[in-house]
Parts: structure tokens; C-alpha cells; sequence
């Protein structure tokens, strides 16, 4: 039996919140909120320009800059310039950021392979075979 797109995407957008929210909820100890944490995660393969985050993030600019405002006080990353246009602001990580990093994604990655454990060998797999189908549907244009 075929599932509607439409029926899908109103499941898919569901399961997406529950999981938002949860992992938010794991989170909620950490010094950093989840969303500055994922800010963290972009900058993880090298500085990026302002607006390229915050187009990554669909935010606008100064909510963006805010964003990188906190995280550089707290020392979790450091403006810098472009090399191609010294007009460009970019934001890089700093070890502290790195750290702080990897011990959301720990945390997280840990409370994770928790749920996993509970789930059944088969539902695992399901989980698993869905991954590559996601990646696609979140990749594509």
C-alpha cells in the first residue's frame, strides 16, 4: 500500500518535532542552548562567512550575528576576515568550541544509542534502512 506524499510528509513532520524536542530536552543542561550548539556543528570543517550561516540556519543576518556574539564572548569562537574580501566577517571555532562540541554530541550520541537498545533488532534495521532515504530527501535541491 502506497502512502500519500502529503500523509507522509504530515507523519515525517511530526516524528521530526518529537525528535527536535527531545534531543532538545537532552540538551537543556548544557552552558549552550541547541541551536548555538548547531552553530558549533557548522563551523566544525573550518570558518564560514555570516550570511552563509545564517542562510544555513534560515535565519537573518543580525539574529545570526547575535548568535556568534554570544558563543565569542563565551570563547567558543572567533571572528576573522576573508581572505578573498576583508569586508567579509567570518566566524571560526575555537578549541573551546571544538570541546564544547564534541560533549553536546556525545551526550547526545549517548542518549541515542539508548533508545536504540530499546528497540527490537528488526527495528533497528528499519531505522537503518531509512537513513539513506532520508539523507536524500534532506539533500535534495
Amino acid at each position: 500500500m502506497t502512502v500519500p506524499e502529503s500523509a507522509l510528509a504530515e507523519q515525517l513532520n511530526s516524528s521530526l518535532r518529537h525528535i527536535v524536542l527531545m534531543l532538545r530536552r537532552v540538551s537543556a543542561d548544557q552552558a549552550i542552548t541547541s541551536q548555538q550548539l548547531s552553530v558549533l556543528g557548522s563551523l566544525e570543517h573550518g570558518p564560514c562567512r555570516m550570511t552563509e550561516l545564517a542562510a544555513e540556519h534560515g535565519v537573518r543576518l543580525p539574529t545570526m550575528t547575535a548568535q556568534i556574539n554570544r558563543l565569542e564572548r563565551d570563547g567558543l569562537v572567533e571572528r576573522g576576515r576573508d581572505g578573498s574580501d576583508a569586508r567579509v566577517v567570518t566566524a571560526a571555532l575555537t578549541a573551546a568550541g571544538r570541546e564544547r562540541l564534541a560533549a553536546g554530541r556525545a551526550q547526545r550520541i549517548g542518549f541515542l544509542t539508548e533508545r536504540f537498545a530499546a528497540l527490537t533488532d528488526e527495528e533497528r534495521a528499519a531505522v537503518a534502512a531509512a537513513l539513506p532515504a532520508l539523507d536524500k530527501l534532506f539533500t535534495a535541491p
